[in-house]
């Protein structure tokens, strides 16, 4: 017998609730996964609260690693044994057991476990794309990257060093800074929404930088505007203030012909072949050494209120994970 995690109704943390379920067969195309570990993400509290779409009653989640346990027809790119992880939809990645799409699975090395891979791979696309297609980020780059002491931050930082970018990390309290650091900021900075454009140009003696990571949103819209160069761009990738204001297009050519964008996981992984080449990518980057998973904490797959709560709280320092 598997259990999943599923909800009727968005809402607070209590809407989700462990139910039971037969393992089935898998149809053309797909697999049976009996999961190990499953990654927690923002985009799932996200979900989970209503202010992400959701066709309801729906279970969640979008990450997960395990070992293929049944295969259906027409499947050829994995085995039963194989050890497999993912980090695309479709939704339902908190499950001990699940049917999956064999097509967006992606094989692990001997050397990442399943907690590891349940920690990195989301994170790690959405990393990989943000700096190598939303913005080429290489030799030169200057970049402002909100959350640098967390779980994405810690793998764009380092990341964006070894492309040759020059990093200023923005962190929520001063008791991150020192993470920041050590994930590779060449300077940190503590938000405040009145002072941080300011700050930028100081370290940037005047210009401004190529492009922001705003994973806050609301609060930090202006800061960021403010913080770029001229045709620099503003990359929104995150809520976690709240939805940002519209913005007037007149307002990005008054400020130097910015550009403004809000990219996706799914649009950038839209197809497997897409998918498939960034999560290469990401394994490369792991077995160089350029970046690192990193588990913060781990909780029974009956506890994901708990996990949900410490990342909506802001107490988490790396990935979550559920486990089965």
């Amino acid at each position: 017998m598997a259990s999943r995690i599923a909800l009727s109704a968005t809402g607070a943390a209590d809407v989700m609730h462990l139910e039971q379920l037969q393992p089935q067969q898998p149809g053309p195309g797909q697999v049976w996964l009996e999961q190990t570990a499953m990654g927690v993400n923002p985009l799932d509290v996200l979900q989970r609260k209503g202010g992400a779409p959701l066709a309801l009653p729906s279970g969640l989640g979008l990450e997960g690693a395990g070992r293929v346990t049944a295969v259906g027809a027409g499947v050829s790119n994995v085995q039963v044994g194989d050890r497999v992880a993912y980090a695309t939809g479709p939704v339902g990645a908190y499950a001990s057991g699940r049917l999956y799409p064999a097509e967006r699975l992606v094989k692990l090395p001997p050397s990442l476990d399943d907690e590891a891979a349940a920690a990195v791979l989301f994170k790690g696309i959405t990393a990989q794309y943000l700096l190598k297609a939303t913005y080429p980020v290489g030799a030169g780059t200057q970049i402002l990257l909100y959350g640098a002491a967390g779980a994405l931050g810690q793998l764009m930082a380092p990341w964006a060093r070894h492309l040759g970018a020059r990093v200023i990390g923005v962190v929520s309290k001063p008791q991150s800074v020192t993470r920041a650091q050590a994930a590779g900021c060449d300077a940190v900075l503590v938000f405040d929404a009145a002072s941080l454009a300011s700050q930028v140009r100081a370290l940037t003696q005047g210009q401004g930088v190529d492009v922001v990571y705003d994973s806050v949103g609301k609060l930090s819209l202006q800061a960021s505007l403010d913080s770029l160069r001229p045709r620099g761009l503003l990359v929104s990738c995150g809520a976690i203030s709240g939805v940002p204001a519209p913005i007037e297009v007149a307002t990005l050519n008054a400020k130097g012909s910015l550009y403004l964008t809000r990219p996706s996981l799914a649009a950038h992984t839209a197809t497997a072949e897409e998918y498939q080449q960034r999560a290469v990518d990401v394994l490369a980057a792991i077995g160089a050494g350029i970046i690192q998973p990193r588990v913060w904490r781990r909780y029974p797959l009956a506890e994901a209120a708990r996990a949900h709560g410490d990342l909506e709280q802001g107490r988490s320092e790396g990935a979550l994970i559920l486990t089965a």
